[in-house]
């Protein structure tokens, strides 16, 4: 069967968050985009996702951020973290310097894809895509099955918002750019939630409570209301595969506070725990979000990540557009964008995920444990790094007496974090100076395989 064709100006590929507003940043400046989403209407932003955010997050101003807080954001009261030692049973808490919030992520997609369409975008929903329309070298477009049947999009630019492992990357051949395609499982994890309704209200509320797993990973309970829970816990591929919907069964059914649960939904996904793509850019082509790595690493929080990326990407797009070259060259400012924003601080916390992979859990809970909570804040949620004075460094060595070997290594490490994001802020302004860099950045990662033992991840 002949395809038929329709042209826009851009076509972006998934419906989650960067997708929405990549294509509504692209909308409000007069182009003509496409969404091209594989679920129906009304299972679109049904995704897997722990629902929480911490801190207000700044959503780009391209869409109603009040409608999306009031309607979506189900616990805007969440002020601290609660960290749970799975080896004695205590805990530490560590609050937050602003306040956070738990959203419910179908209702959050919903309103986004409504304030999509809302600017402009044609939204076609039950459309699979499937391969990259690419004559010459330059991505012009993809093909996909929408209710059956077959069509191409044409377009001047594609925006990838197709999730991880993106299957339009197995598809286009990128090997005449940068593109990062030094991507596979082992930096992924595989995660799994439910959503918990329980008769008395928990007495945490305002917390975000995560609890290590054997499997170099973490189980969640975010508070989506006081008696509405987002359960969930993932790990890394690297690892030993986990019985996921086991291992939170089990620890569930240790909780009093659950008995009596009922469970709503539950769903599963995988994501990247990986510093982004080192360019997630090809003529005519750019990834964004989970598509392109733009995940906290240590957390595997995506949305705010995901919606700066992914309106620097439409506005590079835009004016690439207008000048009538997306070449590689044209669309590298968004590389550098990311890279010296959040993607410096998203390598720098990767580094704390490649001295896990060398550890046991035992050594690593004493050793976290043991810092200070805002210290460990800093150094996996928005720094990347973390400041300790004398008089704190002299107590967390006293209280891992037993594991200063790997204390001390773990000290190394974070100085590697800091000279790594040094690194990232000079990040080259053109695609000929990439492989200097990457020579710098590579080299600094061989000096972090060689203090942890790690096997390399890249």
């Amino acid at each position: 069967m002949t395809s038929a064709t329709e042209a826009y100006d851009i076509v972006v590929v998934g419906g989650g968050t960067a997708g929405c507003f990549a294509a509504t940043t692209a909308a409000r400046e007069g182009l003509d985009v496409v969404l091209l989403e594989r679920k129906s209407e009304e299972e679109g932003g049904y995704i897997a996702c722990g629902d929480g955010i911490k801190g207000k997050s700044s959503f780009p101003d391209v869409l109603d951020r009040e409608r999306l807080k009031d309607e979506a954001f189900t616990n805007q009261g969440i002020e601290r973290a609660v960290f749970e030692n799975p080896e004695t049973e205590e805990t530490i808490e560590i609050p937050f310097n602003e306040t956070g919030g738990v959203v419910d992520r179908w209702k959050y997609g919903q309103i986004l894809l409504e304030e999509t369409a809302r600017a402009g975008v044609d939204i076609h929903y039950n459309t699979v895509v499937n391969d990259v329309v690419q004559p010459n070298g330059t991505v012009q477009g993809v093909t996909a099955v929408r209710d059956g049947d077959p069509l191409e999009y044409g377009a001047e630019v594609v925006i990838d918002a197709a999730g991880a492992l993106s299957v339009l990357q197995d598809k286009a051949d990128l090997s005449a750019s940068t593109f990062d395609t030094n991507v596979n499982y082992s930096q992924f994890c595989s995660a799994y939630r439910e959503v918990l309704e329980i008769p008395e209200p928990v007495e945490w509320d305002d917390a975000l409570v995560f609890k290590p797993t054997e499997e170099l990973g973490y189980l969640w309970y975010f508070p989506r209301s006081a008696t509405e829970i987002n359960a969930g816990l993932g790990f890394q591929m690297t690892e030993e595969p986990m019985e996921l919907v086991d291992v939170l069964k089990n620890d569930i059914a240790n909780r009093a506070e659950f008995a009596d649960a009922t469970v709503k939904n539950k769903l599963g996904a995988a994501l990247p725990t990986r510093r982004p793509y080192d360019s997630a850019v090809h003529p005519g082509y750019v990834a964004v979000g989970d598509a392109a790595g733009h995940v906290n690493p240590c957390t595997g929080g995506g949305i705010p990540g995901a919606a700066k990326a992914a309106h620097w990407a439409a506005q590079v797009a835009v004016d690439a557009i207008s000048d009538g070259d997306v070449s590689e060259a044209a669309l590298w400012e968004y590389n550098q964008r990311v890279q010296t924003d959040f993607g410096k601080r998203f390598a720098a916390m990767d580094l704390y995920n490649i001295f896990g992979t060398a550890h046991d859990l035992g050594e690593l809970v004493s050793v976290v444990t043991a810092i200070p909570g805002q210290q460990l804040v800093d150094a996996i949620g928005k720094k990347g790094t973390a400041e300790m004075s004398f008089g704190l460094k002299l107590k967390t060595v006293m209280k891992t007496f037993g594991h200063w070997g790997t204390l001390y290594e773990l000290y190394k490490v974070q100085d590697a974090a800091g000279s790594l994001k040094d690194v990232y802020d000079s990040y080259p302004d053109s695609p000929g100076h990439f492989d200097a860099w990457k020579a710098e950045r590579d080299a600094l990662m061989d000096q972090v395989y060689d203090i942890t033992g790690a096997s390399p991840k890249y």
